[in-house]
């Protein structure tokens, strides 16, 4: 059942990503990248630290150094996406942050000896070929945002990875918290020091960044660490790849964006990648089974 509990809470952390692409798009238009990545964090480390703060009466020393590492993890993995959209495209920008999924299973591989499931470095590969269908726009120049956006992936699954790791130990809500806070404080270093303290008060501006801040940072992220709790760091990247389908969802329900064929092959490919890595194809061995009896 907890297994479950968290297949559901990382769908909707992937929605909730799936429509910030969409607030994001707007923010971008009364605030800087780095602007926007200090003001979210700084929204869902207040949110989180007003609502649960009974919680960090408990925390322990591992529980302090464990949030920070995922908070590095985190603000550096958005920043180089952030710098790395200034100089390649949108749609392989997404494609490349979502190349972590293959990622993560390899993190575990090399550093910890761990076996790889075979299904679910198979579904993986699905996921980025989907995400590949559903946003690449195929060129063969490679730039330096591209490279950026490579290491952002790396930044991300590595995130990921280790979010599944401290959990086991740790207290979701607290470790969230931490992380929030650590991404926050470089954040607000990051804009002092390239002197972007002029904030705009424009209500389409502000609106948009508080939607990113309390739903796509402190209400998914939240989510996203409960959730970890109960299922693999691989499923997990998996389920969280799909946040490129809710966002061309968004992006044709919201701006109006026209659907091509080419998304609706990439999003069954990703569908099919999660169905792969979820069922293991578990239905086909039980028919094969009753067939022989």
């Amino acid at each position: 059942m907890q297994k479950y509990i968290g297949e559901i809470l990382l769908v909707a952390t992937a929605i909730i990503w799936g429509s910030g692409f969409v607030a994001s798009a707007v923010s971008l238009e009364y605030y800087t990248p780095y602007q926007i990545l200090a003001g979210r964090f700084l929204i869902g480390a207040i949110i989180l630290s007003v609502v649960f703060h009974k919680k960090l009466r408990k925390m322990k020393k591992g529980t302090l150094i464990r949030g920070a590492v995922l908070g590095i993890f985190l603000y550096v993995a958005f920043a180089l996406q952030t710098v790395g959209l200034q100089y390649t495209t949108p749609s392989k920008n997404a494609f490349l942050t979502a190349v972590n999924v293959v990622i993560v299973p390899f993190i575990g591989f090399l550093l910890y000896k761990r076996k790889m499931d075979m299904y679910e470095l198979g579904g993986a590969v699905l996921a980025v070929i989907g995400v590949a269908v559903l946003s690449l726009k195929l060129s063969s120049e490679i730039n330096v945002g591209d490279l950026l956006t490579l290491c952002c992936a790396v930044g991300f699954a590595f995130h990921i990875f280790y979010t599944a790791k401290f959990v086991k130990e740790e207290d979701p809500v607290v470790i969230t918290i931490i992380q929030m806070v650590v991404a926050a404080v470089i954040g607000w270093i990051v804009v002092a020091f390239k002197g972007e303290t002029s904030f705009s008060m424009e209500t389409e501006g502000v609106l948009n960044l508080l939607y990113l801040g309390v739903f796509s940072t402190t209400i998914a992220y939240l989510m996203q660490t409960v959730a970890q709790k109960y299922i693999t760091e691989t499923k997990a990247a998996i389920i969280l790849s799909t946040e490129s389908f809710w966002g061309m969802a968004f992006s044709v329900i919201i701006l109006s964006e026209v659907m091509t064929f080419k998304m609706i092959v990439g999003a069954v490919i990703i569908l099919f990648a999660i169905i792969l890595s979820e069922t293991k194809f578990s239905f086909l061995k039980k028919d094969k089974m009753k067939s022989i009896v």
